[in-house]
């Protein structure tokens, strides 16, 4: 691969939310829907923890952090919307950083 970033978050999903949560986060998911939007978005991907089945992470594959940047100031109201919507499924969300594909 060798070249992006991928964006990583982690959510603790409420217990009963787990498939509207996986159905808006996943891969082709509400928030893959208007990430692209931008024709440097390469994908997400959703990954459930096997040991604790209510913890979660996505991975946000991008050419560059900027170019996030970019499509989340063009589209600010609809990027604040959607997450109000899913705020209630889950317990907590965390950044866990910007990687780099080396």
């Amino acid at each position: 691969m060798g070249q992006g970033i991928v964006i990583v978050w982690e959510f603790f999903v409420r217990e009963g939310c787990e498939g509207e949560f996986e159905t808006v986060y996943g891969a082709h998911g509400d928030w893959a829907l208007l990430f692209a939007r931008s024709g440097d978005y390469l994908g997400t991907e959703l990954l459930r923890d096997a040991a604790a089945p209510r913890r979660y992470l996505t991975l946000d594959r991008w050419t560059t952090a900027a170019s996030f940047e970019q499509l989340w100031k063009s589209c600010s109201a609809e990027y604040a919307a959607l997450d109000a919507r899913c705020e209630a499924w889950t317990e907590k969300e965390s950044k866990l950083g910007v990687w780099t594909v080396p």
